[in-house]
This record gives structure tokens, C-alpha cells and sequence, in this order.
């Protein structure tokens, strides 16, 4: 509008006075334009701060918020952690707790067997008087009778002797023959005297868990196969593998009886490549069970193997990995070893982390511990102290070594590791129902009567039969007769009885065969 004015009025009075008119009209425009830019910067101004300070409160809130988030956040991380630190302290307590009632309990069985030594050593001196008097008496006695008789000591003692040796070799083959008449006419009292004994000490449990095997047929008529001609094949079979067979009414299953697991799982597989061939004869016999004898060694292999990689164990030394397989096939008073060991590398590698040490470390020396039950050699070192020689053989790390030849306490433990691994060996073997101690004896009587009858010279082979009731011999034809074999029968009868202890009887049986064996080229 104000344009239009003063386009008007210049128009009016001209060119001359319009150009002030239009000056005076421009300057008032001016200024209320500067007038209203102020008032409108101040708007801006005052609502720029309003902005400012709401952003300003807002982040304020925000910063708040976050800090008392993470504040929160710490607060539950820290109880947390003290809430395992303290649940660790109080492990390692119980821990401790145990070693003390464990360590107190060996003090006093060491104070026992102290008194009990003190015991002995005075009823061994008082023993040891009374022979040197006895002695005394004997040799007096001794002299007065040569100084009757007119003979010396050592000459009376040859007469003796040969009286003896004549009496003794004629009077041998009857001596036999009534001691086996003596065994007839007393076998049912026997009998009654092995099932009670066998009743008292529950060995009927530990037999069938551990002594047989029992392999599946599809059909009763191959029974008659294995049996063979008036029972050749069955002989065969047992001699060579030293187990026993035992084919009876049970349908569809033959039981394989012996305390060796391994004799057990060779007869076993041997039956089974046999009934699968369908020759069974006693040449095919003796062949497949030396195959399977060699394939047994491999299966051993792959057994440790395979144990190795579900532990997630590494880098195992061929042999350890071999004497791991072997586990397989060996009990502790009646516990699986393989399974004993396993369960104690599980167990120590749980409580290595829990108590934040090295599991895997644990882990492995939890396997080892009972390395040296499985050493196939003879030797006189504590199992524990051989396993902790059989470690450092194989480069195995020093605390694992140390814990090894420690979990018996043969030797003093210098690494936290060997106090975890005794514990966990003895969480794993004294939980009830997982050994059994009178296995373990019988195995070990079941492996001297072998011994024993091994000895003696023309014998190449021994096997301990019906829970240790049959001794069964094969010996070298060439060099042991008829005639000899029945003495070689007598002698190991009577070493048995002087030697060992034995609930009821032992039928010692001399197998001698000769065989003829030539090849057409």
C-alpha cells in the first residue's frame, strides 16, 4: 500500500519534489523494518535459549540414566564374581577339610601298624628263644643216638634217603591212584565246602560280571558244529585260547567263561569269524584265532585312540595311547579301568577349572594315573611309581608325572594338580557298588597257579578252568613222555598244595598230543 502512495504523490507534483517525498517515505520503511528484524531476533534469541536449555536438561537426564545403568550393570558383575570367589573359597575348605580327615586317618593307621610291628618283633624273639632251645635239645638228642646206634649223622641221613627214594619210587604210581580215589569218595563234601565258601565271600556277582561272556547263535543247530566229533572242536578251541566253552540247554547262546578279559574277546571273535566261514575244524581254528590274536592288538589301538579324542586329549605317545587301549580289557577290584580312568579325568579336569587351574593338564593326568596296571612286563615298583617312569619315558609334562607317581603317596606331590587327581581317584573307586576287592586276589591267584605250573620244565602252556578248579596243561610230546607226564601231574598237584591257598580242590590236568605234520609240494 505504501508503494502505491508514493507512486501516486510522485506523480503529482513531479519529478522535483516527489524524489524528497520519496526519500522521507523510504527511510520510514527502513526503520520499522530494523525495528521489526530486532524484535524478531529477539524471539529467536529467547527461543534459541529455551531450546538450549531443554536439549541441555535432556542430555543432563540422559547421562543420568546411563550412568546409573552401568552403575547398576557394575554392581551386578562385582556380587557375581565375589559370589563365585566365595563359593570357590569354600570348595577349596571342604577340599582341605578332606586332605586333613584323610591325612588323620593315615596317622593313625600308621600308629596301629607301629604297635602292631612292636607286637610282631616281640613274638618273633620269643619264637626265636624257643627254637635255639629246641635246637639245643634236638642236637643232644642227635648225639646220644649216634653214640647208639654207631652211625654218624650224615651216614644215618643217606640211609634214610635211599630208603626213602627206592619206597617212594615204587609206591608213586599207587600213591596216585589213591589220592584220586581219595578225591572221588570226598568230591561232594568238597562240593558243599566250595559253594559255602563261595556263598561267603559273593564271588557269584563278581564271576558273572567278570568272567563271562556270552556269544549269541542264530540257531541251536550250529552247536553241534562247534562241539565237533566226540568234542573235537570245542577242545581245540579251548586249548587254544584258554578259555571255556560252555555249550548247554540255554537257547541261542553259547557262554565263554575265563578270568582274562582278553583270552575272553579273542575266543569270542574267533566264534564269530567261525560260525560266519561255517568251516570249523581244529587247523581252521588254531588259524582264525591267531588272526584274531593279531587283530585284537589293533582293535587295542583304536580303543585308545578313540578314548584320546573323546577326552579331547592331544598328542599322546603311540605306546601310552596303546597301554590306554588296554585298559579296556583290565578290572581293578572288579572296576573297568578304562572306565575308572576315564571317570577320573573328568572329574579332575572339573575341578581343576573350578579351582582355576590348568584342566587339560588334569584331564590327562586323570587318564595316566593307572598307566602302569597295564605294562605288559613283570615288575616290582608300586603301579603309581611305574606310571610316573612310563610318563617321563614318553616326554609327559612334569606336574602330570608328579601326580602320576603320587596318587598313592609313593612319592611327595609338588604340583596342585597331584592332590586333585588323588581325589578324584578316590571319589571315583569308593562310591558304593564300584569295586569289588576279592576280584582283584582272584585274579591274582587265578595268575600264580599259571605261574606255578609254567615252571616246571616240558610245559608250553598253562590255563587256570572253572574259576580256578581245573588246571589244565599242554606240554612238549618230544621231550615229555607217558610216563612223565603223569609224575609232571603229581609234582604240580603237590606244589599247589605245599604253595598256595585254595578254597576246596584243584584238577590239575597234562594234556600231551602228538602230532605228524608234513606238506605235499
Amino acid at each position: 500500500m505504501a508503494d502505491v502512495l508514493f507512486i501516486i504523490l510522485a506523480a503529482l507534483v513531479g519529478l522535483g519534489g516527489g524524489a524528497a517525498l520519496a526519500g522521507f517515505f523510504i527511510k520510514n520503511k527502513n526503520a520499522k523494518l530494523e525495528e521489526e528484524t530486532q524484535v524478531r531476533v529477539k524471539s529467536m534469541l529467547r527461543e534459541a535459549e529455551l531450546t538450549a536449555e531443554t536439549i541441555k536438561k535432556d542430555r543432563i537426564l540422559e547421562a543420568k540414566e546411563k550412568y546409573l545403568k552401568l552403575k547398576s550393570e557394575f554392581d551386578e558383575e562385582m556380587n557375581n564374581k565375589k559370589s563365585i570367589i566365595i563359593t570357590n573359597e569354600n570348595k577349596v575348605k571342604q577340599l582341605q577339610s578332606q586332605v586333613s580327615k584323610e591325612q588323620e586317618a593315615l596317622k593313625r593307621k600308621e600308629v596301629e601298624l607301629d604297635s602292631k610291628k612292636e607286637n610282631l618283633s616281640a613274638q618273633l624273639h620269643s619264637v626265636q628263644v624257643k627254637k635255639e632251645e629246641l635246637d639245643r635239645i634236638t642236637n643232644q638228642r642227635i648225639a646220644d643216638l649216634e653214640k647208639i646206634a654207631g652211625l654218624t649223622r650224615e651216614e644215618a641221613k643217606d640211609q634214610i634217603i635211599t630208603m626213602l627214594t627206592e619206597e617212594a619210587q615204587s609206591k608213586a604210581s599207587s600213591q596216585i591212584k589213591d589220592i584220586l580215589d581219595e578225591a572221588k569218595l570226598t568230591a561232594t563234601k568238597q562240593a558243599k565246602k566250595i559253594v559255602l565258601d563261595t556263598i561267603q565271600r559273593t564271588a557269584t556277582e563278581h564271576a558273572v560280571e567278570n568272567c563271562v561272556s556270552v556269544f549269541n547263535i542264530e540257531s541251536d543247530d550250529i552247536k553241534g558244529k562247534i562241539i565237533g566229533r566226540e568234542g573235537r572242536n570245542i577242545r581245540a578251541l579251548e586249548a587254544a585260547t584258554g578259555v571255556e566253552i560252555v555249550v548247554d540247554d540255554t537257547p541261542e547262546a553259547i557262554i565263554i567263561s575265563g578270568f582274562d578279559p582278553v583270552r575272553r574277546e579273542i575266543a569270542r571273535l574267533s566264534l564269530h569269524r567261525l560260525v560266519q566261514d561255517g568251516r570249523i575244524h581244529p587247523a581252521r581254528i588254531e588259524e582264525v584265532v591267531a588272526k584274531t590274536e593279531k587283530n585284537i592288538e589293533e582293535e587295542i589301538v583304536e580303543i585308545g585312540e578313540r578314548t584320546c579324542i573323546d577326552l579331547g586329549i592331544h598328542g599322546l605317545h603311540p605306546e601310552l595311547i596303546r597301554m590306554v587301549g588296554r585298559m579296556r580289557f583290565r578290572s581293578s577290584y572288579g572296576q573297568n579301568l578304562l572306565q575308572h580312568s576315564r571317570e577320573v579325568a573328568k572329574l579332575a579336569a572339573t575341578m581343576a577349572a573350578e579351582m582355576g587351574l590348568n584342566a587339560k593338564l588334569a584331564k590327562r593326568a586323570g587318564l595316566l594315573h593307572d598307566i602302569g596296571k597295564v605294562w605288559p612286563e613283570e615288575q616290582e615298583l608300586p603301579h603309581a611309581v611305574l606310571g610316573m617312569e612310563l610318563a617321563k619315558r614318553y616326554k609327559e609334562h612334569p606336574e602330570i608325572c608328579n601326580a602320576i607317581g603320587a596318587h598313592h603317596d609313593e612319592i611327595e606331590m609338588t604340583s596342585m594338580i597331584s592332590p586333585i587327581v588323588q581325589a578324584c581317584d578316590a571319589i571315583s573307586g569308593s562310591r558304593p557298588g564300584a569295586r569289588r576287592e576279592i576280584m582283584d586276589s582272584y585274579i591274582k591267584r587265578l595268575k600264580e597257579l599259571e605261574e606255578l605250573a609254567l615252571a616246571f620244565d616240558g610245559v608250553n602252556k598253562c590255563f587256570a578252568m572253572q574259576a580256578g578248579r581245573e588246571l589244565r596243561i599242554l606240554v612238549d610230546a618230544d621231550n615229555v613222555d607217558d610216563q612223565t607226564a603223569g609224575k609232571l601231574s603229581f609234582d604240580i598237584s603237590q606244589k599247589i598244595e605245599k604253595e598256595m591257598q585254595y578254597p576246596g580242590q584243584i584238577k590239575v590236568t597234562v594234556i600231551r598230543e602228538m602230532r605228524a605234520v608234513n606238506y605235499a609240494r
